[in-house]
């Protein structure tokens, strides 16, 4: 069948089918991680982003195609997680700019959109990489303009795009040799391809066959993380938690003696958004699996219920939750609260806010005895979006802002909520926690916000970061055999030691990071660890140097056990 024009109901349908693609595909994405680190997040972070702007293109209104391409953008621009997502948004910056004020789309029309995407997605990153996302739209786009030069098919011109995007993707191994050496594609590449094909597969009426797939498990509980963490982790006290029990459902579509509705996922959705938050929806021909912050479970199962046959159900109260963690942590609290009360006064900091990404309550209240006055929830496992991060600076009350991202993956999410924040802001591109820490170090509340971002930025070189972490896979990097679930040492973001024991790996990896003018080690312990192996660690550390002074904290933080720092 040819199409040669894309009206509002086309688009709509486009854009939903590359959310449902990429939700149905996230753990898959998520696996062609490079490093074998149990945060390799690029789906989620591609699918929770194309969620968002999936559903402000689907509350738009208008009939005008170039409407609902800026609204699909802002909800992108908005909802934008980790390097991947913000890149994702820039080539529908690119799209929706330039298809503005039309009603419809041609297929000229949709090879010059894809076109300045490709182009506002390079300009949108200091450094363009090839064998990356970039890659694929570049290559993608270039495809779709010679295809209009002897077709007006819409159709034969996405099935051109989207080949030429496989392509790419093929290619990107050639072009990083670290994708080559690891055995896979990258993995934003990976996702901009599955938006495209649904595109395609959307616009030819191809039943996709993605249909055909279950979501697992994992690929569920990898998303929840994300919006669950995201949603409760920073409020300490239960009060605060609007929506207080965290539920998930799981339906066989068309099953039970209840079910009065056909299946349809607007439908289904809607009534879930109007009875709580972090609401996540997937679902196939057969299964639809819900997780959702309410204070109604009772009526989200019976919402279920209505289209089929309960075959999952879980509610856990978080404000009990956030008690039992509260209790835990009391009589820390207490003490550090009587040594603020004789302390001195909180420092005057002259209209500044300054935010920090951080993932555990230990890491939160370090920042905060640094100088930090506000805390968002994430890190390495759960990137915030850029309307998390325009949240935190907007509600700050503060004149300027400086943010912490901790992350190379938050940069490009930080810098865009800094381009659409009420006040002033500048990004420290601080890469890791301990780079954060010593960037604090730094600050001066009587600078300006430009000299106080440069001179935080120059410390970041001055500390050595260690990660210590599990591999989720055998793999070989730089020719370093890694065998799953052995324990791996990361220094500045490099893989450096590998060891089947945690301790022998972190030390092994200490030794990496220290030199002849190292004074100071820095261990932080996560959720995965004790005091006792943190004490342990210290006194190893302190027998290969008797001089190094050598500092202990509880970080709480997931899937690290030990960060360490040299300075």
């Amino acid at each position: 069948m040819k199409i040669t024009k894309i009206t509002n109901l086309e688009f709509g349908k486009m854009v939903q089918a590359a959310s449902q693609k990429l939700n149905q595909r996230a753990e898959f994405i998520n696996s062609l991680n490079v490093f074998p680190v149990p945060d390799g997040d690029t789906g989620t972070n591609m699918s929770l982003s194309m969620a968002s702007g999936a559903k402000y293109e689907r509350d738009e209104t208008s009939t005008q195609v170039g409407d609902l391409a800026s609204a699909l953008a802002k909800g992108l621009l908005m909802g934008a997680r980790g390097n991947s997502g913000v890149i994702l948004s820039q080539i529908f910056r690119g799209f929706s700019k330039n298809v503005a004020g039309k009603d419809v789309l041609t297929a000229d029309d949709l090879a010059e959109a894809f076109a300045a995407g490709a182009q506002t997605a390079y300009k949108a990153v200091m450094k363009p990489t090839e064998g990356t996302i970039l890659t694929v739209i570049r290559k993608a786009a270039g495809a779709g303009k010679e295809a209009v030069k002897t077709t007006d098919d819409i159709c034969e011109v996405m099935v051109a795009i989207v080949e030429a995007a496989e392509a790419a993707l093929k290619s990107t191994p050639d072009l990083l040799p670290v994708l080559k050496q690891v055995g896979v594609v990258d993995s934003g590449g990976q996702g901009l391809t599955f938006v495209l094909a649904a595109f395609s597969d959307s616009l030819s009426g191809k039943i996709d066959e993605s249909q055909d797939y279950v979501p697992d498990d994992a690929e569920m509980d990898s998303m929840i993380d994300a919006a669950h963490h995201q949603s409760v982790q920073g409020q300490l006290d239960p009060n605060d938690i609007k929506y207080g029990y965290c539920t998930e459902i799981m339906v066989r579509i068309g099953d039970g003696k209840l079910v009065d509705h056909d299946f349809d996922y607007d439908t289904f959705y809607d009534y879930l958004a109007k009875l709580g938050d972090s609401l996540l929806v997937i679902n196939d021909d057969e299964i639809v699996k819900v997780h959702v912050h309410t204070e109604h479970p009772g009526d989200v199962m019976t919402w279920g219920q209505r289209f089929g046959a309960l075959i999952k159900v879980k509610v856990d109260n978080m404000r009990l939750q956030q008690e039992t963690i509260m209790e835990h942590d009391h009589d820390a609290e207490a003490e550090a609260k009587t040594a603020e009360a004789v302390s001195q006064p909180k420092p005057d900091m002259h209209g500044y806010a300054i935010i920090s990404v951080a993932s555990g309550d230990g890491i939160g209240k370090l920042f905060k005895g640094l100088g930090v006055t506000d805390i968002i929830a994430g890190g390495q496992t759960m990137n915030p979006s850029t309307a998390d991060i325009v949240k935190a600076v907007n509600a700050s009350g503060a004149d300027k802002a400086l943010v912490l991202p901790n992350n190379k993956n938050i940069f490009l999410a930080a810098e865009q909520a800094a381009d659409v924040a009420d006040i002033p802001v500048e990004i420290v591109h601080s890469k890791t926690v301990s780079q954060g820490m010593t960037a604090m170090l730094a600050f001066n509340p009587e600078a300006e916000l430009t000299d106080n971002q440069v001179e935080m930025e120059d410390t970041l070189d001055t500390v050595v970061s260690g990660q210590v972490t599990h591999a989720v896979r055998d793999t070989t990097i730089d020719g370093m055999a890694i065998r799953k679930d052995d324990y791996m040492g990361l220094v500045d973001g490099n893989i450096v030691v590998t060891n089947p024991d945690r301790e022998t790996a972190t030390i092994d990896m200490v030794k990496h990071m220290l030199d002849e003018d190292s004074e100071l080690v820095t261990i932080i312990y996560g959720a995965d660890a004790t005091k006792a192996a943190a004490d342990k660690l210290s006194t190893a550390i302190q027998a290969l140097d008797d001089e190094l002074e050598i500092e202990i904290h509880e970080g709480d933080q997931p899937v690290y056990p030990f960060l360490v720092s040299v300075e």
